[in-house]
């Protein structure tokens, strides 16, 4: 392929395996793409999908995958950790190879004009593809969650401005549809790494006090008097907030490495198990969610290995190694890293 795209579908549902598997192959069998990851998560009640190839192979795949999830997940009764909006929460476009970043934001207008028409469902665009500015951020759009929805569409109370409060393709007013589908957000974005770093408390005191100090958009300081101030955090372009993850009797500090080349895994891990000793409490490994590009995992692995280590393979066992990947379950580089990942698929 002189052309490849990625997509990250993630989807509101983490715990019902059939269901789940159901809205994977209405994407398996389009040629020129391949499923590369699906990870679904109890505690979140969320699965994020890796799809890649030819552009609008995956295009065609992620409209698919986003028909069948708005047929099989009913959000009137979705609960999890993590923020969501709608039955696919989030659907971005990501360059990989002989792709521009312009060619992906074309890629998800389309989309998210096809959805909106054809599925009948709220469709927000976000990122490099964003049709006002301040729709840039995902955390924008995804303010009051599904749970604001009704409101924001039906003209009640938003914390929403008037630029971000309605969809940009799709219906624009509540009704029964929207109640179960809730919204999407299709966008297109650099490689981004959603990761997680384990404290091992049960109730996330610590894990969001992390998250608040690491975050880029770190704290805000309120007065009596109503003044507001603030407070940067430690890392570049990264999100972040502490969980509770009952399955595993933990917390995490769920981040979005927004760009890992100006914030690392490992710098992003060494800094909260930095504040965690503080706070007498131990980091006991971390979790990649999706895939990673080759490049990423060997700069985590410069820092964890012996001097003078240059072979790919055992960088990236360092990596592994130094940020505990494996400590939830295993973890696969053949399966984890982008450009291994895809080189099998085209093998097989």
């Amino acid at each position: 392929m002189q052309a490849i795209v990625e997509c990250v579908p993630n989807i509101s549902e983490g715990r019902d395996s059939e269901k789940i598997g159901r809205i994977i192959d209405a994407v398996r069998g389009i040629a020129k793409c391949a499923v590369l990851g699906v990870e679904p998560d109890s505690d979140y009640n969320r699965t994020v999908i890796t799809i890649a190839g030819e552009p609008n192979a995956v295009k065609e795949a992620a409209f698919q995958l986003i028909c069948k999830a708005i047929e099989e997940i009913d959000m009137t009764g979705h609960e999890g950790e993590h923020p969501r909006l709608g039955a696919v929460d989030v659907c971005p476009f990501v360059p990989l190879k002989g792709v521009s970043m312009e060619d992906c934001a074309e890629l998800a207008h389309s989309l998210a004009q096809r959805v909106g028409e054809e599925c009948a469902v709220p469709t927000f665009v976000y990122g490099y593809a964003a049709l006002h500015q301040e729709k840039n951020l995902l955390s924008t759009i995804r303010k009051g969650q599904y749970e604001g929805l009704k409101a924001r569409l039906s003209g009640g109370e938003t914390p929403h401005s008037e630029h971000t409060r309605l969809p940009d393709f799709g219906p624009s007013e509540w009704s029964a549809e929207a109640e179960k589908s809730g919204a999407i957000t299709i966008g297109a974005r650099g490689i981004l790494v959603a990761y997680n770093v384990n404290i091992d408390e049960p109730d996330a005191k610590v894990a969001k006090k992390i998250g608040s100090l690491v975050r880029s958009t770190g704290r805000l300081i309120k007065q009596n008097d109503g003044r507001k101030m603030r407070v940067p955090g430690m890392l570049a372009m990264v999100q972040g907030m502490g969980v509770s993850l009952e399955a595993h009797g933990i917390s995490q500090v769920s981040m979005n490495l927004r760009d890992v080349a100006q914030c690392p895994m490992h710098v992003a891990f060494e800094a909260c198990k930095s504040i965690a000793s503080d706070h007498d409490t131990s980091t006991p490994g971390s979790e990649l969610v999706g895939l990673i590009p080759l490049e990423a995992m060997l700069e985590s692995g410069r820092w964890y290995a012996a001097d003078g280590v240059t072979n790919e393979h055992e960088l990236v066992e360092a990596a592994i190694r130094g940020l505990g990947l494996d400590s939830l379950g295993s973890f696969d580089p053949n399966e984890r890293i982008i450009e291994w990942a895809l080189e099998k698929a085209v093998s097989e």
